[in-house]
């Protein structure tokens, strides 16, 4: 047990990392009761709109799409503490503000429209800063558990953020809720002003004073290995990560739940992604590009399954390895990309994976709520499981094409899909247990396992 603790959070002996960690889940508890408590008010405010959830969530990423690249130009500009500094303070006097609101009664359907608006302003700066910044906190050989950790970290605030409001929401009533979520949201503000900045792993800001939003567009143009993950993150970000908006209305429309029950749904799948998270924290090399294809098949396949869910047990159930594999998939494909950047690069490459992650929400979102409306809330969940499968096996086949690879499928003695091709052959045999010219599909990590060339894999990240 020791030795399982000290490999899932050796990260947390890095003092800044600590403080970071510590920032973020304290104040993601604080945004999972706020935006919970929103998804209720909401529904209240508009008779139970699958729309209006959607009209939500698209104006709280809809800045994410038009600020994150500009965003990663000054991640890789400027210091990025200092930016994570100035985002989360505005981010807490929006909450703050809109929290008066609520508490004083007088709260309307406009006013969460505006501050769902405000709030993604402040998230578009913060978030592809902070996903940059993780790799100055620590060395690059604990990057891997670094990022894994963060994502256990959003996963547990999913947890007790969303149960927490749910009972809240019972005993206090949603202006309670608001104003609990506010003091938590100021945390990090408090954490990044007491890191030590002499140990951070920067390059020195002078050497890239002349980033430029179009380089980094052209960077990423000529990775092949960075242009899957993204381009798939983008299909499933968009269509498939749509839960915000159904898991409400699933819950209050087709299983006539109240607020408590509307949480458990939540954090089911949270729970599953707070696995899925932990499940890549002994992560040491770069995921290889088929353990992200495959999280995204299964995930797909799970997403279908719950959109069929006969009934509130059921869906709850099926949440739980939905979750799973949402978190791995996701981490999956950030650390494949975040591995693969040179660091000159990193802000603007991660900004553009949050813009195709996060950015395409609002597309996706007003779609899935007017599905919903139109066609019902269950078939909008299937519907983004399916259109998810469907993007997965395409990205399998580009794969497969492009690092010549193949597919072998056997089912006696027992059931095993396998990669023979140039990606496996590269493969060290004795780090997998099997001959070089024949890996598993889902097997293990071993370094080089990308399907491309050795030295490709192997980019340098450029932590100085």
């Amino acid at each position: 047990m020791r030795a399982v603790l000290n490999t899932t959070f050796r990260s947390l002996r890095v003092r800044n990392y600590r403080l970071f960690a510590a920032g973020q889940l304290i104040k993601l508890i604080g945004v999972w009761m706020m935006f919970t408590a929103q998804d209720w008010l909401v529904l209240e405010l508009s008779d139970n709109s699958p729309a209006a959830l959607g009209v939500v969530t698209a104006l709280q990423f809809v800045p994410v799409m038009l600020l994150t690249l500009y965003s990663g130009r000054l991640a890789d500009r400027y210091d990025k503490r200092k930016l994570l500094i100035v985002a989360n303070a505005v981010f807490a006097v929006t909450a703050v503000t809109f929290a008066v609101i609520v508490a004083a009664g007088i709260v309307q359907l406009w006013h969460v429209f505006l501050f769902a608006l405000l709030f993604g302003i402040a998230n578009s700066v913060e978030t592809p800063v902070r996903q940059a910044f993780v790799s100055e906190l620590v060395e690059l050989p604990l990057l891997p558990n670094a990022l894994a950790l963060s994502a256990a970290t959003f996963n547990s605030a999913r947890i007790g953020g969303p149960a927490l409001a749910g009972v809240l929401l019972s005993l206090l009533s949603t202006r309670g809720v608001f104003l609990i979520a506010t003091v938590l949201a100021i945390a990090p503000v408090f954490t990044y002003l007491r890191m030590n900045t002499a140990e951070l792993h920067g390059l020195e800001r002078a050497a890239r004073g002349d980033a430029r939003v179009l380089d980094g567009l052209k960077y990423v143009g000529k990775r092949s290995d960075l242009l899957l993950p993204i381009g798939l993150m983008a299909v499933i970000g968009m269509i498939g990560f749509n839960f915000p908006v159904t898991l409400a209305a699933l819950a209050k429309i087709n299983f006539h739940a109240g607020a408590s029950s509307f949480g458990l749904l939540t954090t089911a799948m949270a729970v599953g992604a707070l696995g899925g998270a932990l499940a890549g924290s002994a992560r040491r090399t770069r995921p290889g590009a088929y353990r992200v294809i495959g999280a995204a098949l299964v995930f797909g396949a799970l997403e279908f399954a719950v959109g069929f869910a006969p009934g509130f047990v059921s869906a709850m159930l099926l949440l739980v390895p939905t979750g799973f594999f949402s978190m791995y998939l996701a981490q999956a494909a950030n650390h494949r990309v975040q591995m693969g950047v040179d660091a000159a690069y990193r802000g603007r490459v991660m900004a553009l994976y949050v813009l195709v992650f996060l950015g395409t929400t609002p597309i996706g979102a007003s779609l899935a709520g007017w599905w919903g409306e139109r066609f019902g809330v269950p078939s909008s969940i299937w519907m983004g499981g399916l259109v998810s499968f469907v993007a997965s096996v395409a990205a399998l086949v580009w794969q497969l094409r492009t690092s010549g690879d193949r597919v072998r499928v056997r089912f006696r003695p027992r059931f095993e899909i396998r990669l023979a091709g140039p990606s496996a052959s590269s493969l060290p045999s004795a780090s997998a247990g099997f001959p070089a010219a024949d890996a598993t599909f889902l097997g293990p990590e071993p370094a080089g396992a990308d399907g491309e060339s050795a030295g490709r894999g192997r980019e340098p990240v450029g932590l100085a």
